[in-house]
């Protein structure tokens, strides 16, 4: 009887620490995952504390004016607006550099060094309507251009992209939009310091759009 005992004793002990490596490996598999994931970030300052970080959920605006208002109100209370976008392997932190209106009335910017995209389609200089399939030939002659053709951005550092919707389209495709961008100029410059501003025409006046013909 003691001798089964015993041999029923060595069996649970054998099957618990059994169980408590399979847990612990199920716990190491867990944090190597957790851990495996690239976490990239988009636009911010050397200098700017991320803990400042105040982020923007597209799906609880009404409308593009009241995301626009929202992220000028985060800039002014000296905070980052930013857009997180998840996926299986990635995390991605695209923060944008809007200012504070009320401090910087007087935003100007080279149109030469602005790459607008207006309802989903590209706008640089004179040419309006550009396919977003075009992105990355666009960007890549403000990108390479370095200052050679006065049309085009004077360095990748001054090329700024500003983002516009009206109220009678689509503005929740903003983070479809983002990850295009991201993912377009990181493979073109290895770089993270993409400008991004999100616009209306209180806040920086990009070049006029062609009306619709009647």
């Amino acid at each position: 009887m003691e001798n089964k005992f015993k041999i029923s004793f060595a069996i649970i002990l054998i099957l618990a620490i059994i169980g408590c490596q399979n847990i612990d490996k199920k716990e190491k598999e867990s944090v190597q995952k957790e851990t495996a994931l690239i976490q990239m970030e988009f636009g911010k300052w050397k200098t700017q504390n991320d803990t400042l970080g105040v982020e923007l959920d597209v799906n609880n605006f009404e409308n593009w004016f009241d995301l626009v208002n929202r992220t000028e109100k985060i800039v002014c209370n000296d905070s980052l607006p930013k857009v997180t976008l998840t996926t299986d392997n990635e995390i991605k932190t695209i923060y944008f550099r809007n200012t504070c209106l009320k401090e910087d009335p007087a935003r100007i910017i080279k149109t030469k060094n602005v790459i607008g995209i207006y309802n989903n389609k590209i706008s640089k200089n004179k040419e309006y309507g550009i396919p977003l399939d075009s992105l990355e030939s666009v960007l890549r002659k403000d990108i390479e251009n370095k200052g050679k053709n006065l049309e085009f951005s004077e360095s990748s550092e001054k090329l700024t992209i500003c983002i516009q919707y009206d109220n009678k389209n689509d503005f929740k495709n903003l983070p479809n939009i983002l990850k295009q961008l991201t993912v377009t100029y990181y493979r073109i410059t290895n770089r993270t310091d993409l400008k991004i501003l999100l616009v209306d025409e209180n806040y920086f006046s990009l070049p006029p759009h062609p009306k619709a013909k009647i």
